[in-house]
């Protein structure tokens, strides 16, 4: 409607309509908003991009991450949260982790503890444990349950028993009532046929009371 209404441009009202899109699904929608900006800041930049990786196109987020830079527009933190989400779900630990390096040598940039999480998920997903464990014992904070919780994933995946108890501990000392971890450490016991560990996995789910709510899937009928 507004685009209809040939309202008057607005560079913060357009940022918006790109993010709006974004999240309902309308990524075409969505770039031609950012298509048809006079001009582009920062903020359309970064939503686009952010919309790119939410549909799962990598490619096209890190290529107009690039042509954000050839027209000479300063990323900010939010800007590589979405970069290094892209690499993430792509995989591409190398240019993953040249971006969180420049973040401080070209952009004077600190990174988070997100942007630390998504480098450690990032290794996690392609089976780079020894060096997820490098990465987070540099870390230059207290590493958060995200973190210990893509350690934990990676380490039931590939059965390290003793390293996915105690990130699972980890987990729980940040988040009490984390029922996640526990059920990831209890269906790995399961597949390695350590049935006391999985008893004692469901003794600490009663003990703290830990309330597990059942997964649960949705359909649309004549939508």
């Amino acid at each position: 409607l507004i685009i209809k209404s040939g309202f008057k441009s607005d560079i913060f009202l357009e940022s918006a309509l790109i993010d709006m899109y974004s999240k309902c699904g309308c990524i075409e929608n969505a770039r031609q908003v950012f298509d048809k900006m006079p001009e582009r800041n920062v903020v359309s930049w970064t939503s686009i991009i952010a919309g790119y990786v939410q549909h799962g196109h990598s490619e096209e987020a890190l290529k107009l991450f690039e042509q954000m830079q050839w027209e000479c527009v300063k990323p900010n933190q939010i800007t590589f949260i979405s970069v290094l989400s892209a690499c993430s779900y792509a995989g591409l630990v190398d240019k993953g982790q040249y971006f969180f390096d420049s973040m401080n040598r070209e952009h004077n940039i600190t990174p988070t503890g997100q942007h630390y999480a998504y480098i450690v998920e990032l290794l996690c997903r392609q089976g780079c444990l020894k060096e997820a464990d490098n990465f987070v014992k540099i870390m230059p904070f207290q590493p958060t349950a995200v973190v210990f919780t893509a350690l934990l994933h990676t380490y039931c995946v590939h059965a390290q028993v003793e390293e996915s108890k105690h990130a699972a501990e980890c987990i729980l000392e940040l988040e009490p009532q984390n029922a996640a971890a526990v059920v990831c450490l209890l269906n790995m016991n399961a597949s390695v046929n350590r049935w006391d560990d999985k008893i004692n996995s469901r003794k600490i789910i009663e003990d703290r009371g830990i309330r597990l709510i059942p997964g649960h899937s949705y359909i649309g009928v004549n939508n």
